[in-house]
């Protein structure tokens, strides 16, 4: 029986986006791997994620906070806060387009990164910084758009598998943020999934009581990768 290998390559330490004080490290999958986009679905599975070109997961040698998470669609049900987020969005056209670097697209991710991180860095990202974060040749990537009388509000980039979708961005009006449009778009994403028979909607990575983390184990149930298996969050 024919074996294939791919290498995995391993980042240099570098400041944690989490926690402060800290370093992180990556396992990244040879990103010149000609097996790439048929390894993607394989390696969602098993913890990975996308950034750009990049599929990697966290290898930090002294932190395990990372954990990776999953939405089983078939059997998520919103809860009270989900279901009134989805009845104030009604008015709103969901529409899955082709990745697009338009004028309104890249506008609205310069608004929404000067609003969610100023002073970081990501609030002066120009188009080259979008281009390379967003997608990739080989990604099989769509946008979900959110349209309020044709005004674009908000954008979620989604990764759409056959094993499984995976919400890699969400980038929003700020002057909208009432509406809870992460929270729709997510639940837009379960719908889409759900429409494409894809068994899973992958939420990237949960840290147990971090603030910017908490909202991800609201949608239940969720799965979470833990010691190599997938195991429903109590």
């Amino acid at each position: 029986m024919r074996t294939e290998s791919v290498r995995l390559l391993r980042t240099l330490e570098h400041p944690c986006g989490y926690f402060k004080g800290r370093h992180a490290q990556n396992l990244v999958i040879d990103p010149l791997a000609s097996e790439l986009p048929r390894l993607y679905d394989f390696a969602l599975a098993r913890g990975f994620r996308r950034a750009g070109g990049h599929v990697y997961r966290p290898d930090c040698r002294r932190c395990r906070a990372c954990v990776a998470t999953r939405i089983p669609v078939a059997e998520f049900r919103p809860d009270r806060s989900m279901r009134r987020c989805h009845k104030r969005n009604q008015d709103l056209e969901v529409s899955m387009e082709l990745v697009s670097e338009s004028t309104e697209v890249v506008a609205l991710y310069q608004r929404y990164l000067s609003w969610r991180h100023p002073g970081g860095g990501m609030d002066l990202d120009g188009i080259e910084d979008f281009r390379e974060f967003v997608s990739c040749p080989w990604s099989p990537t769509r946008f979900l758009c959110l349209r309020e009388a044709g005004r674009l509000l908000a954008v979620a980039v989604t990764d759409v598998g056959p094993q499984g979708h995976s919400a890699v961005y969400t980038f929003y009006e700020p002057r909208a943020a009432e509406r809870g449009l992460g929270t729709y778009s997510i639940l837009a994403q379960i719908d889409l999934a759900r429409r494409e028979s894809a068994p899973y909607l992958y939420l990237g990575y949960w840290i147990e009581r971090h603030p910017k983390m908490e909202y991800k184990t609201r949608f239940r149930p969720i799965e979470l990768l833990q010691d190599g298996e997938w195991v429903r969050a109590p």
